[in-house]
């Protein structure tokens, strides 16, 4: 019997990852359409992901930012994206690539993708050290979305 090698769940969401880049290329180009928001979750332990210490202190396995109305920098590469934001009144840089994704949603249009999977698909090697986000309640959830209306001045 041949070996079945096609592995579809690891194509869906590689195919579902660039639903998430083109949208942020569309961002890019011609900014948010009137009333959308975007909440990206990603890793933060995965080597490729970049972000200042203190929130990488913050959010050692996992984050959520929402791209809303203030966000700098947009670049999208075929690799991932990075996008400027600030954090208490500083902004930092994010590079966030295609496979630390777990999540997106635009609640306006009612859609939301979430990745798994990946951590058994060699997606990475499996000496690196990540831990697996845990569901938890829909209040442990919340701690981990960053609010941006927190830091825009009035």
């Amino acid at each position: 019997m041949a070996e079945n090698n096609l592995d579809y769940k690891k194509m869906v969401n590689e195919a579902l990852r660039q639903v998430v880049l083109r949208t942020l290329r569309s961002v890019a180009e011609d900014g948010l359409p009137q009333g959308h928001h975007l909440y990206i979750s990603f890793l933060t332990a995965l080597p490729e992901t970049k972000i200042g210490a203190e929130l990488k202190e913050q959010f050692p396995d996992e984050m959520t930012i929402v791209l809303q109305n203030q966000f700098w920098d947009l670049a999208v590469t075929e690799e991932g994206f990075s996008v400027t934001l600030n954090f208490n009144k500083i902004p930092h840089q994010l590079v966030i690539p295609t496979k630390a994704l777990t999540g997106f949603a635009d609640p306006l249009a009612e859609f939301t993708l979430q990745f798994g999977g990946e951590y058994s698909s060699g997606t990475f090697d499996d000496n690196t050290p990540v831990k697996k986000p845990q569901v938890g309640s829909s209040e442990e959830k919340i701690e981990k979305v960053v609010k941006l209306d927190h830091f825009r001045k009035t």
